[in-house]
């Protein structure tokens, strides 16, 4: 049984950082991206971003670069995403996401970690 577990969200002031991190267990994710994407109330889920297993290529929307970086731990079977200089319009749940390379869905999600950013 495959499952994504998000950890490290909570409550942080503007301009602070967080990192969260999503275990994935249950098969290899070779050939599979990873991603990161938010939900806050009221509004529809958007991507944030994602990365290759191999970690050759990496991508972010707008409204993130420069601030998050995602990564991994192929031995962990771990994403993580360092956010920087966090701003109140962040505030969301951050679920991440599995899709196999070349597939148009995401097949695997996890149950999503709460940011908060105060102003």
């Amino acid at each position: 049984q495959v499952q994504m577990v998000e950890s490290g969200g909570g409550l942080v002031q503007a301009g602070g950082s967080l990192r969260l991190a999503c275990a994935a267990s249950g098969r290899t994710f070779s050939n599979y991206i990873m991603a990161w994407f938010r939900q806050a109330p009221g509004k529809e889920r958007e991507f944030v971003a994602a990365i290759s297993w191999s970690g050759i290529g990496t991508s972010y929307a707008d409204s993130v670069k420069g601030r998050f970086t995602i990564s991994k731990d192929n031995a962990e079977n771990a994403v993580y995403l360092q956010m920087n200089s966090l701003r109140p319009e962040d505030t969301a749940v951050y679920t991440c996401a599995a899709a196999r390379i070349g597939e148009k869905t995401w097949e695997y999600w996890g149950q999503g970690t709460q940011v908060t950013v105060s102003s």
